[in-house]
């Protein structure tokens, strides 16, 4: 079976982990691909590795979704270390009583299904990184 990432900037070897690509005049990071850099309009980039663990910087509990969705979850953003992203979060009640400002997170990676080649679809998120954080 070969695991094949979802998005291209998640990066499963040598550990799980995102990559940005980052603009070499200012060091603004993104995700998705550049000609330009957004903040400062320089053009060279070069990739770089996210933190693996995080803070909740704003969230909003989603409780409608398209069809097949399960509802309620957390959409969130997070402080990666200076570098922003937006995620959901797994192994938390979808609830303002176990998800806070500020929590402290740590990425995780998940299966999506199998294809018919046999491929395995690998997603990420990020769970609570305190012991009891889930509930």
């Amino acid at each position: 079976m070969v695991m094949v990432p979802v998005v291209d900037y998640l990066r499963l070897e040598p550990e799980p982990h995102l990559c940005a690509h980052e603009c070499t005049s200012c060091g603004a990071r993104f995700f998705d691909r550049r000609n330009a850099c957004a903040a400062c309009g320089g053009q060279g980039f070069v990739d770089a590795a996210v933190a693996t663990d995080a803070v909740v910087t704003a969230f909003t509990i989603v409780g409608f979704a398209a069809p097949g969705i399960e509802v309620p979850f957390v959409a969130a953003i997070l402080d990666c270390g200076g570098t922003t992203v937006q995620a959901n979060l797994r192994n938390v009640t979808p609830d303002a009583d176990h998800v806070r400002l500020g929590m402290p997170v740590r990425l995780t990676t998940f299966s999506m299904g199998e294809d018919t080649a046999g491929n395995e679809g690998i997603a990420f998120a990020f769970e609570p990184a305190e012991q009891g954080g889930n509930a």
